[in-house]
């Protein structure tokens, strides 16, 4: 866990393995600065480079044992129905009790495992994940589901941004819509800078604000979950679309038809820009064999 910030959790023990139950099923890799835990079986270690999470964010050995089981879960390095024992985790990563069981927490509301009496924790199967939580998308995003996190971000976009685009037109704050205008400017800017993360900043800030104004609560909740998935920099979910001058062309057409309330003319805008999508084919999400 190389890129944490704690040195206790990635500094690895120079002492024998310890005999005790599954705790043999973490030995260390073998590699020359810094070692870093590895599970048994696993072709992916402790030691991947982490990125910045949204609710485990800033949250000291807490929130970075959470990240990283939490990556080591969605991306199947443990498996489902994987028994994951206290004592041997916070043995491995040197923290304490508390920090373990506080982790399994955060892990366990997320669905990611389950703790039952005289069963212990375990991971659970995909089926039971909060697919919705921004963390899990994140962490997907940058696993090796990837490209289905991806597809499925994206389909996602399609059912609820030209509704809520339709719904939002004509219901912003005066100073709302002076913040989508500005936004749009400094998408522009950044664009013109090549500023990759500033341009993915705004463009989430600004898809996040055209869910909250469509006055529906339901299209609102899920407006963090858009954000959060444009804000993955770098990742399969960036940004709705690369920069461009047609992109933020369709942006400022977008925030124009919110202005004015013209909701044919914001779905219509929206609809283009999930379309000039560059990566994804079909533009148009279509029907799937089962």
């Amino acid at each position: 866990m190389s890129t944490l910030a704690h040195p206790a959790m990635t500094t690895a023990r120079s002492a024998d393995p310890i005999a005790s139950g599954d705790l043999d099923r973490f030995p260390y890799a073998e590699r020359p600065i810094p070692p870093a835990p590895r599970w048994e079986g696993s072709e992916s270690d402790f030691g991947r480079p982490s990125r910045k999470t949204t609710s485990s964010r800033g949250r000291g050995l807490h929130g970075q044992l959470v990240q990283q089981l939490g990556q080591m879960i969605v991306s199947g390095d443990l498996g489902a129905d994987r028994p994951l024992v206290p004592e041997e985790i916070g043995q491995r990563f040197e923290v304490s009790r508390t920090v373990v069981r506080e982790s399994l927490r955060v892990l366990e509301a997320k669905g990611l495992v389950s703790a039952r009496p005289n069963v212990g924790t375990r991971v659970r199967p995909v089926a039971d994940w909060n697919l919705l939580d921004p963390d899990i998308i994140e962490w997907r995003a940058f696993g090796p589901q990837r490209d289905e996190q991806r597809r499925e971000l994206f389909e996602l976009r399609w059912a609820i941004e030209p509704l809520a685009a339709r719904l939002a037109a004509g219901h912003g704050r005066e100073d709302v819509q002076h913040r989508l205008v500005e936004l749009t400017g400094i998408m522009g800017h950044a664009s013109a800078q090549g500023d990759m993360v500033g341009y993915g900043r705004a463009d989430a800030e600004l898809h996040g604000l055209m869910l909250q104004m469509a006055g529906n609560r339901m299209l609102e909740h899920l407006s963090s979950i858009v954000s959060c998935a444009l804000q993955v920099s770098g990742g399969p979910g960036a940004t709705c679309e690369r920069p461009s001058d047609s992109a933020i062309s369709l942006h400022v057409r977008l925030v124009d038809a919110l202005g004015t309330g013209d909701g044919t003319a914001a779905d219509a805008a929206v609809r283009a820009l999930l379309t000039v999508h560059p990566d994804v084919e079909p533009s148009v999400p279509a029907p799937r064999e089962h």
